[in-house]
């Protein structure tokens, strides 16, 4: 006789609150999962993602990019950004946090990182201060805290292509990256390829394709965040290969997190004073305080790839965006869901 089936055990609502919390937090988004996931993958086998390999991964990233701001440029509406440019306040705050105070900090806080070790974090830091805000992050985040969504809208877009030109010209002045002008018309050229003729061409036909690219965005975020990981897999691969990070221990991958920590919180800090001091409304405030403090981790991987080509530490220039990257979704999906329990308070 066959025995009965052993019933189900009840969910554990402690457990699902729990795995609740942690989703709301982002820190069961498969992307982040992903990143950690890619540096282990090129610590264990780093030949495969060096320059050693004979996997052509210079031509699959490039090309990845490519339609990354053509995808990018093809959901971005001219209609739209015409329509944002009345709250010019609000644009002129978001931007100068973007790409003023952002790098101003990594200036005043470059006496601290002292000899070579330091010198190279600092870098890294700096590079991550001249990035662009992210587009859907900032987008997200303010619609949940309910803030202003078209100047979230028309801030992210501006800062990626304002990105375009101004993190190409803070690096160049501070991190050596134009050693002659050789070296600059060939990172000229590779922006224009790259960047600038796939954002104009994807623009040029929204009126046509745009729909079917906002019809697709969820598939075309997986692909954007699937090249990303590979321009992270190869990065790493080569900075291991290369034994860059031999020099740093644990303790100082936990000090640059903290760092991390206390950057955005200084950033939040200095955009909601401002926002107070301009008597901007609480939806401009969020607006604001959200696409201010972001920072891009496609244009940052974009960015280093064709910003430092011949270097082996670029998986090094990476790690504190990528440490960036994954607290400024845990601590700001913490306060824009607070922010939006209040919203719906009000209302």
């Amino acid at each position: 006789m066959a025995s009965s089936p052993t019933p189900l055990l009840p969910p554990n609502p402690s457990e699902n609150r729990f795995l609740a919390l942690l989703r709301r937090a982002g820190l069961l988004d498969w992307f982040l999962l992903g990143l950690l996931g890619a540096v282990v993958l090129a610590y264990l086998i780093p030949d495969v993602g060096s320059k050693a390999s004979p996997i052509p991964w210079k031509a699959i990233t490039t090309a990845g990019v490519a339609l990354i701001f053509f995808f990018y440029g093809l959901r971005l509406s001219l209609d739209k950004l015409k329509a944002g440019l009345r709250n010019w306040r609000l644009h002129v705050v978001v931007q100068l946090i973007t790409f003023v105070a952002f790098p101003v900090l990594a200036l005043l806080a470059r006496p601290l990182f002292a000899g070579l070790k330091g010198e190279q974090l600092w870098q890294s830091i700096f590079f991550l201060c001249t990035l662009p805000s992210t587009v859907s992050t900032s987008v997200v985040m303010v619609s949940i805290a309910r803030g202003n969504l078209p100047a979230a809208i028309f801030n992210a877009s501006i800062s990626s292509l304002l990105g375009i030109l101004l993190t190409p010209l803070w690096t160049s002045l501070f991190l050596h990256t134009s050693a002659d002008g050789g070296h600059l018309w060939g990172l000229a050229l590779s922006l224009t390829w790259q960047v600038i003729l796939p954002v104009v061409a994807g623009v040029l036909l929204n009126r046509r394709f745009g729909a079917f690219a906002e019809h697709h965005k969820g598939t075309l975020r997986i692909s954007d965040q699937v090249v990303i990981l590979l321009i992270v897999f190869t990065a790493f691969c080569e900075s291991f290969a290369e034994g860059i990070f031999r020099s740093y221990a644990a303790q100082d991958i936990v000090l640059l997190g903290l760092g991390m920590v206390g950057l955005y919180l200084a950033i939040f800090g200095v955009v909601w004073g401002l926002s107070r001091v301009l008597g901007f409304s609480r939806e401009d405030r969020i607006t604001a305080l959200f696409c201010g403090s972001k920072k891009s981790l496609v244009h940052g991987s974009v960015m280093a790839s064709l910003l430092f080509p011949a270097t082996a530490a670029t998986g090094l220039l990476l790690l504190p965006l990528m440490l960036y990257h994954a607290l400024q979704i845990i601590l700001a999906s913490m306060m824009t869901q607070r922010m939006g329990r209040e919203a719906d308070g009000r209302q």
